[in-house]
């Protein structure tokens, strides 16, 4: 019978020598430390002094408590190593494909004419890579190419601490936290150097439409804070407050060198895009992450081609890499007319989405659809993905609605993996409403667990 960690949650348990409380954690599964460890790592203290000043400005911490009270959870999330060894090895894997010129070829024959534009050199920061994993399954369920929470997450990782030395010794080192944060600002000047331009990074721009009223806002403010902490000017700003002349991008007297681009409208078709779209295209700016990088990774299409093993092999994907792409992606495909019938029936072990879509909206869990919305994924165009359940996390032996779901995300730069977090939530998909949910850090569990 597998040891319990509840008492390492006790008041005696403070009192365990570094050793003992290793050998306490010897063997453990992951699955039990998720669902009986109920430490609250989350130092308010910490996340404040981080807010407010380490990492951010003054009023920031009362403007996440308004804005988004759910953001941050209070409790860790274990990952087995090897797991977190597994997803490295995928995202590697998926960008060794995405190199391949067969594959470019055929994704970016159905893309926007956009995504055929020559992005310079510039890969794309913050690729986010989003798993389901437990003890007894494993998945990468998508790939997002404007993944938020990279700066929250540096913020929850300096706002850690232990309450008993059996899982002070699985804590991130704090010195962890700011290799992540020179990781960032070399991922963005790494993106100014494949550019080609022979002269400094001088400007930043973060762009969203109507910043200030996206929920991810305070991150935007850790981002200027981060990029000005580093000599960079930094503004954040509406597309509609672009203008170009000179053949540079311009806000206001500022020439803006790099875009920061957080836009949802990935092709830039939208009115309001047209100046950031001809700045692209003109080469006036840099723009990262791109058209064509989204076409490439995110588009939900390309998971069926990711797991299509007679693609794969005629491409000449080596075997390794086809074994670990066909065992780690839930089968997908595209919702046709053709199919519909048999996906209809099967559709209590599929999740549907949509081929373009983002932050999970218009996504549905099979077993929860109704006959009007299977008719607007009939009309749409969808995917419909093998039903891999996401791990969960118990935060307190009291009361079952105690027990939330959690993915996992993989921060990712050119196929190498910058931070790994956990987002906690109830319902059908991730949100930020879930109380004791949001953004959890991920502590790598003991090396002979799970």
């Amino acid at each position: 019978m597998p040891k319990l960690v509840m008492p390492l949650s006790n008041n005696d348990a403070a009192f365990l020598s570094t050793a003992a409380a290793a050998a306490a954690l010897a063997g453990v599964p992951i699955e039990t430390l998720n669902s009986q460890c109920f430490c609250i790592s989350l130092d308010k203290d910490a996340l404040r002094e981080t807010l407010e000043s380490t990492l951010g400005q003054p009023g920031l911490f009362e403007l996440v408590q308004q804005r988004c009270p759910h953001l941050f959870a209070a409790h860790p999330v274990f990952i087995a190593p090897a797991h977190l060894d597994r997803m490295a090895q995928v995202v590697r894997a998926v960008e060794s494909v995405v190199a391949l010129p067969a594959y470019r070829e055929e994704v970016l024959a159905h893309s926007p004419a956009i995504a055929r534009h020559d992005p310079s050199g510039v890969k794309g920061v913050f690729f986010g890579y989003d798993f389901h994993v437990t003890e007894n399954n494993f998945g990468l369920i998508e790939i997002n190419t404007n993944a938020g929470g990279a700066m929250l997450n540096a913020v929850l990782s300096r706002a850690q601490h232990a309450c008993c030395p059996a899982i002070e010794q699985l804590l991130p080192p704090s010195t962890k936290a700011e290799a992540f944060e020179s990781r960032i600002i070399a991922m963005f000047r790494q993106e100014w150097s494949q550019y080609g331009l022979d002269k400094p990074l001088r400007s930043i721009a973060i762009v969203d439409e109507a910043p200030e009223q996206q929920y991810l806002y305070p991150e935007f403010l850790l981002f200027q804070q981060l990029f000005q902490r580093h000599g960079l000017e930094a503004v954040i700003i509406d597309p509609s407050e672009l203008s170009l002349r000179d053949g540079l991008l311009w806000h206001n007297r500022l020439a803006i060198d790099m875009v920061y681009n957080r836009l949802t409208d990935f092709s830039l078709k939208a009115v309001g895009n047209a100046t950031l779209r001809q700045a692209y295209l003109e080469r006036a700016t840099l723009l990262t992450p791109h058209p064509q990088a989204h076409a490439l990774y995110a588009d939900k299409r390309n998971l069926a081609l990711l797991c299509d093993a007679q693609r794969l092999k005629a491409w000449g994907v080596p075997q390794a890499t086809q074994d670990l792409l066909l065992t780690s992606i839930p089968y997908t495909e595209i919702v046709t007319a053709e199919n519909a019938e048999r996906l209809w029936q099967e559709r209590r072990g599929l999740f549907f989405k949509p081929c373009a879509g983002f932050g999970s909206r218009a996504a549905y869990r099979g077993d929860k659809l109704t006959q009007r919305v299977w008719q607007e994924i009939l009309a749409g165009e969808y995917v419909a993905q093998a039903l891999i359940l996401p791990g969960q996390r118990t935060l307190s032996a009291e009361t079952t609605a105690s027990v939330l779901k959690f993915d996992v995300r993989n921060y990712a730069y050119a196929g190498e993996v910058l931070s790994v977090a956990a987002r906690l939530y109830q319902g059908q998909t991730t949100n930020f409403r879930t109380l004791g949910g949001g953004f959890a850090p991920v502590y790598p569990g003991p090396k002979t667990a799970g």
